[in-house]
């Protein structure tokens, strides 16, 4: 399988180095890591948002992958990590990698599943 998403070509060298950084050659290992664990997150993405971007679903699935290498033990935790993942995804230069845009929605979910 060959991973096509939108605006491929301007997200791909910060994917790289989040990747690797994690332990990961490709986005196809973070979803293979996901599956092996019973964790379909384009099916969980798309069930919920049928009309989901495929950067959408590429980008749960590497966060998820990214909680499950550090061990995340509680959905707070989880939360923050899956946004390290949505992070990852923001085009570097915009507004939303300007303002930590994906590390915001991760910790604002954990901060709401703390409460």
């Amino acid at each position: 399988m060959v991973v096509k998403f939108e605006g491929q070509d301007r997200r791909q060298a910060k994917l790289d180095k989040v990747l690797a950084e994690y332990g990961f050659k490709t986005l196809e290992d973070a979803r293979d890591l996901c599956l092996s664990k019973g964790i379909d997150v384009d099916a969980i993405v798309k069930g919920i948002q049928p009309i989901a971007f495929e950067n959408a679903s590429w980008a749960y699935t590497l966060g998820a992958a990214i909680a499950i290498k550090k061990g995340a033990k509680t959905a707070a935790d989880a939360a923050s990590d899956i946004g390290i993942g949505l992070q990852a995804f923001c085009v570097p230069g915009s507004v939303g990698d300007q303002r930590s845009v994906g590390l915001g929605h991760g910790n604002l979910a954990a901060m709401l599943l703390r409460e």
